[in-house]
């Protein structure tokens, strides 16, 4: 716990840098200056209730995640490309049980290799990042989960206030401890971000579809708002509905609505044109 509060501080003390669509120059001189040690994916803490059967200290939980990324050469390797290693680790706590046991933690670690591509005049529009990935949640015996996969995600604009990103994954030795873990899973995300208003107010969606032909996929939509002075630190309206939310409860449904405080990554914001 000690060293998750410390990751989870060093996250709230980081300043992103918001700032128009870089040119290619522009890009490799930032990429000399910024943190080698950043925010990856969006780091939060939240509590909340379920919706789908009855409320109390059992079924009320609080969820957490802490994502960072390691660039690893600050000169980019061939083809204009950036190599980095990543970690993310999602908590589920029944905090309002006797004792307040971890239900659940699942920890994902990555290698990955990001590609940037421009436009016409020369400035960046959209990002690829191929990715060797495990996932598990640390457990022995029947209650073991883990999988492995390589991902292939890409982000570009759709407009100046929206941004959208899509992640496919082709798994690989999984079979033993899930075997129907694609049928709630399935191979691929779609992801959005929608600014209402810069740096206070934003909209997420997240999508996804298992396998099986009824529907066994999950949605998980967001509202952020900021009534801070940082421009990273915000209040989280979250909703998840649907399966595979953490691995050991892959396989059974959940809806779930919690609050909480969050620090929004901005690894994909260099794609909102600014004027």
């Amino acid at each position: 716990m000690k060293i998750l509060f410390a990751l989870f501080t060093f996250c709230f003390l980081l300043k992103p840098v918001y700032a128009q669509r870089l040119t290619k120059e522009e890009l490799q001189d930032s990429v000399k200056t910024i943190p080698s040690f950043t925010i990856h994916k969006d780091n939060y803490f939240i509590t909340g209730v379920p919706t789908h059967t009855g409320i109390s200290k059992k079924t009320a939980d609080a969820k957490y995640q802490v994502s960072f990324k390691q660039l690893l050469f600050r000169k980019k390797v061939p083809q204009d490309s950036y190599l980095f290693l990543k970690y993310t680790q999602k908590a589920f706590w029944n905090i309002y049980e006797f004792s307040s046991p971890f239900k659940e933690i699942n920890f994902n670690p990555g290698i990955a290799y990001s590609k940037y591509f421009y436009d016409k005049s020369n400035k960046v529009n959209s990002l690829a990042t191929l990715a060797l990935e495990h996932e598990s949640n640390g457990r022995d015996s029947i209650y073991s989960r883990s999988w492995n996969f390589v991902s292939l995600e890409y982000h570009w604009a759709i407009s100046k206030k929206l941004v959208a990103g899509v992640k496919a994954w082709l798994p690989f030795y999984y079979k033993e401890s899930n075997p129907d873990l694609m049928d709630y899973s399935g191979y691929g995300q779609l992801n959005f971000d929608y600014e209402f208003i810069p740096n206070r107010l934003y909209a997420q969606l997240m999508l996804q579809k298992g396998l099986s032909l009824d529907w066994k996929g999950a949605a998980r939509p967001r509202i952020l708002y900021n009534p801070f002075n940082s421009v990273n630190q915000f209040l989280v309206l979250e909703w998840f509905t649907g399966y595979d939310e953490n691995l050991i409860e892959y396989d059974r449904y959940r809806s779930v609505i919690r609050i909480g405080f969050l620090l929004k990554s901005n690894e994909f914001d260099f794609l909102r044109a600014r004027k």
